[in-house]
């Protein structure tokens, strides 16, 4: 979850699911309230930022603290996406109203392995993410090092511009 509205939503989700087993994968970093967070984090994906256009030059899809890379200098759709599962289990139409087929220049930003993430992004996007494994130190070096910055995620979704 990135913010604390989220994390009552995945709480709720946890201790209302009767069929499914559920991880709350928490940071120990200090984030801020997202504005525009809110109880849509229940159907697992959500814009959190709207593109001022009709069809967002690209869309950034991104979980937990990564939310917090956003944008600059182009008009995207940042969408939180805090548990893939739940928003497979949306209607069709809730999906392509988050995600729809007329933008395909998709960034997903996700400080962890890759996995899963190629389904919402396509052939035409990119994802950001672990490549690698064992480091230790401060968040803020962490980021920086394996690419998790604001301007490497801008300069990823100019790429696929």
């Amino acid at each position: 979850p990135c913010d604390r509205t989220e994390t009552a939503a995945a709480w709720y989700r946890a201790v209302t699911s009767k069929d499914q087993p559920t991880a709350l994968v928490l940071t120990r970093q200090n984030l801020s309230q997202m504005q525009g967070s809110s109880k849509e984090a229940l159907k697992g994906g959500y814009i959190l930022e709207d593109s001022k256009k009709e069809v967002p030059d690209a869309i950034i899809i991104a979980s937990g603290s990564e939310v917090e890379l956003a944008k600059d200098g182009v008009d995207v759709r940042v969408v939180s996406m805090p548990s893939m599962e739940a928003f497979e289990e949306q209607t069709a139409e809730y999906k392509e109203s988050v995600l729809p087929k007329a933008c395909r220049k998709r960034v997903a930003v996700e400080a962890l392995s890759d996995f899963g993430w190629y389904r919402y992004v396509g052939l035409d996007g990119k994802v950001v993410s672990m490549t690698g494994f064992g480091a230790s130190g401060p968040a803020a070096s962490l980021f920086e090092k394996f690419g998790f910055t604001t301007e490497n995620v801008v300069a990823t979704v100019k790429s696929v511009l």
